[in-house]
């Protein structure tokens, strides 16, 4: 499909396309309500509480007033659906702020003042200097005599870097007069989301040109969101608007990721409901029994002699409604709140806020030109090498020829200061470190004006004609640049790229050899390296060639296939001038960062585009692997599959073998051995990804990275993906948890992450301690959830083996709903706060995240002892309390006081028991909201028609009520907290040794008695840290991606997504970007 933009022509089809109104909203007035409430009921455990509801509403069955549930739901609800309005509101006030902007356009050839939401498809806009794009636009002119304009596009794709946006050439040299009459159309494809392709061809209409065709770009738009900077002013014609502008189109909510606590809970929640039937049926067929043969015989029972047919399911469905808070209605709400305060804890780390160092993390450091390397002792070529200053004054050609491809070969823009100085805007960090180190080497790029640039080399001012620009793409991996010489006239080919793709297009006849051994030779400096190439051009050659270009060019159809098969046409028998070695330096911090998460039983994959020897000596650096002999790397290689298939063999049966021994063994693979085990052995390197604790592959494109991520998921690894760049995008959705790293290669990663940090240090304290804290505080949560329900729900039934087994409920429906929402919520909201350790240890102790990964604290095992202790403190609760009030003269209201009373205070100890350190606020809503049980019992007592009237100003009067609380807790909390001190004391887990170590030495910042304890710890662990085959459900290692570091705070963009591995394993892929 195409679409047709007929360029200042109001009357050509003004309706055919929308208007530039922006809409975010979720909702509207009139569908909020039943649009929100169908995404509620969608979820499985709404419908089941709206069905409990619901049956309550039947008289006949509901043994409780249906408040008891409809009250709670309506909250949960209520709370939900507020949520989703204010933040819909929010919405509304933001496309309100930018429908209403006001723009200027150009209508029947007069500059009007409209409104944003005005501009139609075909109008031209203007723009001045740091206005918005209120659209997606066409540009067609601007104040810059060279037709350029800078655009801020950090709103868009997260680079900071100001981007060049250039007129098409029929445009060029039309004054404001003309551009307010221009007529023509432009021939586009409909609205797509992709920020970096625009393929459309422009045609102006006479007497502007005489229907010349001319192909467009990407680099000829502006889009929505960007900011004109450095540019008086820019128009351009609006090609899509609204939200079907390329943001529109990308607009959206990600679709939620599935954490493994949260898993776990569901499942959880699925084996109580399957209990919750088991007990109704039981319960109902017992109940039905005991109606049919003794309640009759009863006096006071008052059964019909016959009832209605369905008579026999009342009682299984009271039961069903009496049991059915065993599953807490409040927990997904609490949950989703105490996501959000985990990431609000990430975000308010004082310890994860880097401030941004100016300090350039790309610089070439060498180069080797015509086989000659230059770098002196130091390693950088451009401070005091003699050799490298005497060629540059001698003028040798070759070292000419070498600096001219640096200066010109690149998508730089120059820019000139007031003072006369001279700084450069750059979309690649090595790009700019190229045009820095050739200034450096007086071969100084000056300005570009249009298609023109000039240079100054040692006082002479070279200017060049740029003809045609051939890109960088991930799959050719090099670029080149078509210029003229304004000196001589004579047309050159420059080229730059990777090895592996500017080697096979030199000169059949030239020596490559010593450029190929200074490339292996900077690739184990751990240097990233480039090769530069040159060819002259013979003027019918380039005619030839320029018309395939722009045929090509023109194509709206699989346009970047056919440019890539016209530039090889081009890019042949080159001259190889030599290499430049760039180096990228590593981050503070990043060795000790993966070390410390290796000891937490994290594996790491490395993920990069460098070349071999480049992501070799960059592994050793940051201890991604061992140097021999602790160490060995394995090489898959090969030239074609039966080669790869037996190297990828070898490795396979060399991993099993070691898998034995206690050595570091990774195994490195590169992008076209990958692409042929993908295709034809994917089993094989499953296996192999499941022996390796570390892989390093290099050379992929991000296609391939999203592919082992998906690759490592399907072999049960729990995946974190971290990377800094727009190609680590797609790897970071992919993965379970993604992390994005913000600095200078942008915030597209940050963007696209669940979390953003500023550098990769930063990824230790947020999977030890806020992964650890999380999943921690989550699992008590959860269980404690399960708990209190199930607890209120065991003395019910209890109660109905002394009422007959008729679904009668002991508590009245105030205090059921009170429980769940006031009683019982506030005190474990609070957990949020705990610490089991301190920071300072988590941190150096990495090892304790076994806990953690092995699931320790949230599994089937640990919900057994909660659900033990429920059955336990309800049977000690209803014996006590029917024994204390057996021969009392009591009311049925008031023996449901104090069997509540009992609950609530058995609760208050068992959170204080399962508390780690406690701060005032902890104190506050433990015993302040027990206080608060009392206040409101006490104020409901003084209403009549509450049902509950003097209840508690007669128990509370009564000596035998303060015994009995004394009694359940004595009896409810003295074996638990026997068995604690037990398991404290004699059987002392790694994590309560240093918690002891902790109380007897809280100021101690070097622990050296932890020594003993961790070794303790290790060895208890020790078969928790051994990697096994998929069957195993023993294994806790995941799969962790990662990518290169950058600055800035750290900032939870997501609810947080815990770290912590059901029995599956844990590893990180480390990926490096690299940008030409």
């Amino acid at each position: 499909m195409k679409r047709y933009v007929y360029i200042n022509d109001s009357d050509t089809s003004p309706d055919l396309y929308r208007d530039n109104r922006i809409s975010n909203r979720k909702y509207t007035i009139i569908n909020f309500v039943p649009k929100n409430l169908y995404e509620q009921f969608s979820r499985f455990m709404n419908k089941y509480f709206l069905l409990i509801a619901c049956l309550q509403l039947w008289s006949l069955i509901t043994p409780v007033n249906p408040a008891s549930t409809w009250g709670p739901l309506i909250f949960i609800f209520a709370v939900s659906a507020t949520k989703e309005a204010w933040d819909d509101y929010n919405r509304y006030i933001s496309d309100k702020q930018a429908n209403e902007k006001n723009v200027w356009v150009v209508k029947k050839g007069i500059k009007t003042r409209i409104q944003a939401q005005d501009i139609r498809v075909g109008d031209i806009v203007w723009l001045r200097e740091n206005d918005e794009v209120p659209c997606d636009l066409v540009l067609l002119g601007t104040s810059e005599s060279q037709g350029v304009c800078f655009l801020e596009t950090a709103a868009l794709d997260g680079e900071t870097d100001l981007k060049t946006r250039v007129i098409p050439p029929p445009c060029a040299g039309l004054t404001p007069d003309l551009l307010h009459k221009i007529k023509g159309v432009i021939e586009c494809p409909c609205p797509d989301k992709d920020i970096r392709r625009f393929d459309a061809n422009l045609r102006l209409f006479p007497p502007f040109i005489d229907n010349d065709l001319c192909p467009l770009t990407i680099k000829n738009t502006l889009l929505q969101s960007c900011y004109l900077r450095n540019t008086e002013w820019a128009c351009g014609v609006a090609v899509y608007t609204g939200n079907e502008t390329k943001l529109g189109m990308t607009r959206g909510l990600p679709e939620p990721k599935l954490t493994a606590v949260d898993a776990m809970i569901d499942k959880l929640t699925g084996a109580i409901f399957l209990f919750q039937l088991v007990v109704v049926v039981i319960l109902g067929v017992a109940g039905n029994v005991w109606k049919s043969s003794e309640a009759r015989k009863k006096w006071y029972v008052q059964y019909p002699k016959e009832g209605p047919w369905y008579d026999f399911i009342v009682i299984p469905l009271r039961f069903e409604l009496l049991c059915s808070i065993m599953i807490p209605i409040s927990i997904k709400v609490s949950l989703d709140l105490v996501k959000s305060l985990y990431a609000k804890f990430i975000d308010w780390d004082l310890h994860m806020y880097d401030e941004k160092s100016d300090t350039p993390a790309h610089a070439a450091k060498r180069c080797c030109i015509n086989g000659v390397c230059y770098g002196n002792e130091s390693g950088d070529a451009l401070k005091g090498d003699s050799d490298l200053a005497r060629a540059i004054a001698n003028k040798v050609p070759e070292v000419v020829k070498f600096l001219t491809v640096m200066a010109i070969c690149n998508t730089v823009v120059p820019i000139k200061s007031a003072s006369g100085s001279i700084s450069y805007k750059s979309q690649s960090q090595d790009e700019d470190a190229l045009v820095n180190a050739a200034s450096c080497l007086h071969m100084v790029l000056t300005s570009k004006t249009g298609n023109f640039l000039d240079m100054n080399f040692n006082g002479l001012v070279l200017r060049y004609e740029i003809l045609d620009t051939l890109e960088f793409t991930s799959d050719r991996k090099c670029m080149s640049v078509v210029v003229r010489d304004c000196q001589n006239g004579r047309i050159m080919l420059l080229s730059k790229g990777a090895d592996e793709a500017i080697f096979p297009c030199i000169s059949s006849e030239q020596q490559v050899r010593p450029v190929v051994e200074a490339v292996e030779h900077f690739a184990q400096l751990g240097l990233r390296t480039l090769c530069l190439a040159w060819r002259d051009l013979k003027e019918d050659e380039y005619r030839d060639w320029s018309i395939m270009y722009k045929e090509a060019s023109s194509s709206l159809i699989d346009r970047e296939w056919k440019v890539a098969e016209v530039c090889q046409q081009l890019e042949h028998n080159l001259e190889l001038l030599g290499a430049t070695a760039i180096e990228d330096r590593l981050q503070d911090g990043v060795p000790e960062t993966i070390e410390t998460l290796r000891k937490a039983g994290i594996n790491f994959w490395m993920l990069t585009g460098d070349k071999q020897n480049t992501a070799i000596q960059i592994a050793l650096l940051c201890n991604f692997i061992s140097p021999e002999p602790e160490g060995q790397l394995l090489l898959i290689q090969g030239k074609n599959l039966d080669e790869v298939s037996r190297s990828l063999e070898r490795v396979l049966l060399t991993m099993r073998i070691s898998s034995t021994e206690h050595k570091d063994v990774a195994f490195i693979v590169d992008g076209w051995t990958l692409e042929i085990i993908l295709k034809h052995h994917y089993e094989a390197f499953t296996d192999l990804a499941m022996l390796s604790r570390t892989a390093i592959c290099c050379r992929v494109t991000p296609s391939q990275k999203a592919q082992l991520v998906e690759l490592l998921k399907a072999c049960d690894y729990r995946t974190l993906a971290i990377g800094d760049g727009g190609n680590d995008v797609r790897m970071i959705q992919e993965a379970h948890i993604g992390v994005g790293i913000s600095g200078r290669e942008g915030l597209q990663a940050a963007r696209a992450a669940d979390f953003s940090i500023g550098k990769f240090r930063f990824l230790k304290r947020l999977i030890l301690v806020h992964g650890r804290y999380s999943y921690n505080r989550t699992a008590f949560l959860s269980q404690y959830s399960f708990y209190k329900s199930l607890l209120i729900c065991f003395i019910q039934i209890f109660f109905s083996f002394v009422s007959g087994v008729s679904g009668t409920s002991l508590f009245n429906s105030f205090s059921l709903m009170a429980y769940n929402v006031f009683y019982t919520s506030v005190p474990v909201l609070m957990s949020v706060l705990d610490k089991d350790l301190s920071e300072r240890t988590v941190m150096q102790h990495p090892q304790i995240l076994f806990y953690c990964q092995a699931g320790r604290l949230l599994n089937p095992s640990t919900f057994a002892g909660w659900f033990g202790r429920s059955l336990f403190h309800a049977a000690v609760v209803f014996l006590v309390t029917i024994h204390a009030y057996s021969n009392e003269k009591s009311e049925m209201e008031e023996l449901s006081m104090v069997a509540l009373s009992g609950c609530i205070w058995l609760q208050a100890f068992v959170i204080t028991l399962e508390t780690n350190s406690f701060t005032i606020l902890q104190h506050a809503a433990i015993w302040g909201n027990l206080i608060a049980f009392y206040v409101i019992n006490f104020i409901v007592s003084t209403i009549p028609w509450a049902g509950m009237y003097t209840i508690m100003f007669r128990v509370c009067k009564q000596p035998a009520y303060w015994l009995t609380m004394l009694a359940i807790i004595i009896l409810g909390m003295g074996p638990i907290t026997a068995l604690k001190y037990f398991r404290y004391t004699y059987r002392s887990s790694a994590i309560n040794i240093l918690q002891q170590l902790e109380r007897s030495q809280p100021n101690t910042h070097s622990n050296p008695n932890l020594e003993a304890p961790i070794k303790n710890m290790e060895r208890e662990v020790s078969p928790l840290s051994v990697t096994h085959p998929k069957s195993s459900k023993a294994s806790v290692y995941e799969p962790l991606l990662c990518e290169s570091p950058s600055t800035k705070r750290a900032a939870g963009v997501a609810a947080f997504d815990f770290l912590q591995a059901s029995p599956s394993r844990l590893s990180i892929i480390y990926s490096r970007s690299k940008n030409n």
